[in-house]
Parts: structure tokens; C-alpha cells; sequence
């Protein structure tokens, strides 16, 4: 059994619509009563949240965006390159890692409401990432692109937008 295939037993995680593969690992006892949130959230959250997230080379993590900051941190494996589009079609990209002297990262904010997807960097491998997120993380903060609608709002952007995709 090779190392992510272990680590996806051994920590119990599960595939992710996004794609990869993950577990929640904490979410807070306290919550934020919905009317102290802002109106993009439907429903108490959590005051914080976090995940492991496992991608391997051979996939994806696709466009997607949240209502919240996201903190991603490198654990270990190859790196991983975070694509993202702001809300007024700004691409950048970081890559995490263990590397600094190379400009990696050993972690990073996605901001609220941008587009963002990744990739591993290293053919055959795989990267595991935790991601921490508050207010706490909830599916109805969770809007998968979708192709079509995102090239239309950043057509600029349609290699990465395709690349990063389902459909």
C-alpha cells in the first residue's frame, strides 16, 4: 500500500466533492447565533472548523468557493499549487510546501469568496493539507463552479477555469 492510500485509511478520510479526499478533524462547541453573521450565511455556524485534505497527482480539487477565509497548512507529501480567482477575476497562485528557500509556503489564506482549486506539483504523488476555517465550515457555504458560469464571468481565465473543472 503506497503512503496516501495509507494515510486515507489510517485517518479515515472520505472522497470530497471538490475532489480528494478528507475528514473534519474539529469543529468548535461554540457557535455564532446567525443573526451576529453576515447575510451570506443561512444558519448558526461554528465559531471555527478544520479538516485534513488528501489530493493526489492524479486528480483535482476543483473551482470552488466558500463564505469564510480558508487557511490551508502543509503537512507533508509533495507540494501543492492553490489557484485562485478573485471576485473581480484576479488570478494568482502559492504554492505549499516545505521549501521556503524556493518561495513555498507552509500555509495560506484563501480569502472569502474567491474562487480556488489546486493542484499537486509532483507527477505520481500526493499532498496532505489541513484546513482550518471561520466561521466554521458548512456545506451551504460551499458553491462548486461549474464551467460554463465561470468562464463566462472570467473568460481571461478559461485554460485554468477547464483544467480545474468538471463540467
Amino acid at each position: 500500500m503506497n503512503r496516501a492510500d495509507l494515510l486515507i485509511k489510517e485517518l479515515n478520510l472520505s472522497e470530497h466533492p471538490e475532489g480528494g479526499y478528507f475528514k473534519e478533524t474539529y469543529r468548535s462547541d461554540g457557535i455564532i447565533i446567525s443573526h451576529h453573521l453576515s447575510m451570506e450565511f443561512n444558519g448558526n455556524r461554528a465559531y471555527g472548523t478544520s479538516i485534513y485534505f488528501l489530493l493526489k497527482s492524479n486528480s483535482f480539487s476543483a473551482f470552488h468557493k466558500i463564505n469564510q477565509d480558508e487557511i490551508w497548512h502543509f503537512h507533508e507529501g509533495s507540494p501543492v499549487r492553490i489557484h485562485q480567482i478573485s471576485p473581480r477575476g484576479e488570478y494568482t497562485s502559492v504554492v505549499l510546501g516545505s521549501d521556503v528557500l524556493n518561495k513555498q509556503q507552509f500555509q495560506h489564506v484563501v480569502p472569502a469568496n474567491y474562487w480556488f482549486g489546486a493542484t499537486v506539483e509532483n507527477k505520481d504523488n500526493y499532498t496532505l493539507v489541513g484546513c482550518t476555517v471561520s466561521p466554521g465550515f458548512d456545506f451551504d457555504d460551499f458553491t462548486l463552479a461549474k464551467r460554463a458560469e465561470l468562464i463566462s464571468l472570467f473568460p481571461e481565465h478559461q485554460e485554468i477555469i477547464s483544467t480545474l473543472t468538471n463540467s
